[in-house]
């Protein structure tokens, strides 16, 4: 279906602050290793950000912070096309046109808006209830053809999948808009909470022994894997044993994942071992990947010019391609 178009990725992570080890697994890694190969497109969405109110100060730095991140993961601002959404205005344009492509039946199924807004809907933002058609148009805008998504994303990809259809229908576009496909990472479950294995592993949760911090020391480290909860039996031989043993289950996918391995290979290394012993290794190989990235961040967020610089020029390359895409867009729809 997507032939005609050049393959492009687009992922977007909104600028939360101190970026944790769910961020770097369930997505930061697979950015590095996707840009290896592929045309690449990632943006800080600070406008996603703004559905729940930011505070000024807080929002620009963390924007830096999320890129100072991206560098010091190994993301290459020469191979890969990295700024903020806020500074390409099309993101807003082609959100606008979207509105009235997609469907309120559409936006009423979509789940993660429930699941933010929580009990208290009427108070919640117009903007969260149609931030879906703004993910649409973050990837739609750069005619992506590609996007890495995780089990809680695979919905908007499926909405972004039906407004790109029904756009090319009703104005009979000639298949203007690729029918983006999703990039499913292999070797990787969601990294859920040290303290709760029931719960995304947050920036939110009050507790910060409940997440690993890419900026984390090595002492900080090993105090949160050793106070990680699990439960008093061993390390089992087979994937079915771990089905009521969710902190379990997360701390050897943790280790499956930095280590590249398959989660039934670590069982079969481990199964037999007590946890105790088993979190001597997963502190050791995190510690081996996180302190090398934190001394990163640490040192490039100490200058904000340079990380401005960097975000301005990716700015301008994707307003290059918006703009491209903007007029032709606006042409179809019947804009003057």
């Amino acid at each position: 279906m997507n032939k005609n178009f050049k393959k492009l990725v687009f992922s977007g992570v909104q600028p939360t602050g101190n970026l944790h080890l769910g961020n770097y697994l369930g997505a930061i890694k697979n950015f590095v290793e996707l840009q290896k190969d592929m045309d690449c497109i990632y943006c800080v969405v600070d406008l996603h950000a703004i559905t729940v109110f930011q505070d000024p100060k807080d929002l620009k730095n963390n924007i830096l912070e999320t890129v100072a991140g991206f560098l010091a993961c190994g993301l290459d601002f020469k191979k890969s096309i990295i700024f903020n959404q806020s500074s390409v205005s099309g993101h807003a344009e082609l959100a606008w046109i979207f509105n009235c492509v997609s469907r309120v039946g559409w936006m009423n199924r979509m789940t993660q808006f429930k699941e933010k807004a929580g009990l208290n809907k009427e108070n919640a933002s117009v903007g969260l209830y149609v931030y879906p058609n703004l993910m649409a148009a973050d990837i739609l805008l750069y005619k992506a053809t590609h996007v890495p998504v995780g089990d809680d994303q695979k919905q908007h990809l499926e909405l972004s999948r039906d407004i790109a259809q029904k756009f090319n229908k009703d104005f009979k576009s000639n298949n203007f808009f690729p029918i983006p496909e999703p990039l499913i990472q292999k070797n990787f479950s969601r990294v859920m909470s040290l303290r709760d294995g029931k719960r995304k592993m947050s920036k939110s949760d009050e507790s910060d022994y409940s997440r690993i911090n890419l900026t984390d020391s090595k002492d900080d480290i090993n105090k949160k894997i050793k106070k990680a909860k699990t439960d008093s039996l061993s390390i089992p031989e087979k994937i079915d044993e771990l089905k009521d043993r969710p902190e379990a289950l997360n701390l050897l996918n943790i280790y499956s994942s930095i280590t590249n391995s398959q989660l039934e290979q670590t069982l079969k290394n481990m199964s037999g071992k007590d946890f105790s012993k088993f979190k001597k290794n997963l502190s050791e190989v995190l510690i081996d990947t996180i302190c090398p990235i934190g001394k990163k961040i640490n040192e490039i967020r100490k200058d904000k010019s340079y990380l401005i610089k960097i975000i301005e020029e990716g700015s301008n390359k994707a307003r290059d391609i918006s703009d491209r895409n903007l007029t032709q867009i606006k042409k179809i729809v019947g804009f003057i």
